[in-house]
């Protein structure tokens, strides 16, 4: 028996003709038309593949919970939403609201490039990595052993969600170098049993 743990970032916060911003734990935004399909389309990829999630958690920030909804409503299944702080977007801090260029400015390339590519943040964003990791491995324990041979959908966003593979031995085997960042309406997928967790699939675009 195991534990199959889906991890979807939410659908998108910004219409195709706005900038887009650094959104963290302090902007709670609502999902555009274009995120509520990339919530269906979720949907019908975990359909189409028999993920049919048993259990459903989300951030406490609107943007998770509309896509999470958009999801089980796509199946035409019933499931209580889990909100939970553990999986709230990172805080960035005075880059909060900023666009790329913004916080480039602010940070340097060097920097920014660090994060994109290596997931190393800058110090005045919390929460900090290793205590993302240690949320997610929390998380996993949890799931061994509440949520045995079920599988687990939580949506998140992308400053959480990297940090996930951190749970799998094979992470470094499945993500391309230099290939932390998921995507709006991506998902990722491990399975856990034992303490040990595998990653199976990683950022996959429905």
């Amino acid at each position: 028996m195991s534990v199959r743990l889906i991890i979807a970032r939410h659908g998108n916060t910004f219409e195709k003709d706005e900038i887009p911003r650094r959104v963290g734990a302090r902007t709670d935004l609502s999902i555009t038309e274009t995120g509520i399909n990339q919530g269906k389309k979720l949907g019908q990829y975990l359909q189409a593949n028999g993920l049919i999630p048993d259990i459903v958690y989300a951030s406490r920030l609107k943007r998770t919970a509309q896509t999470a909804e958009a999801v089980i409503k796509e199946i035409g299944i019933k499931r209580a939403i889990h909100q939970s702080d553990l999986f709230d977007e990172i805080d960035y801090g005075p880059d909060e609201n900023k666009t790329d260029p913004e916080m480039t400015a602010r940070i340097g390339a060097n920097a920014f490039n660090a994060w994109e590519q290596e997931n190393v943040m800058p110090r005045d964003w919390s929460p900090q990595p290793d205590v993302l990791r240690k949320r997610w491995l929390d998380f996993a324990t949890h799931c061994e052993k509440n949520y045995d041979d079920k599988t687990v959908l939580v949506v998140t966003s992308n400053g959480v969600a990297r940090f996930a593979p951190l749970l799998a031995n094979n992470a470094s085997d499945v993500i391309p170098a230099g290939n932390r960042k998921m995507a709006t309406g991506a998902l990722s997928i491990l399975e856990g049993s034992g303490g040990l967790w595998m990653l199976s699939h990683w950022h996959v675009k429905p």
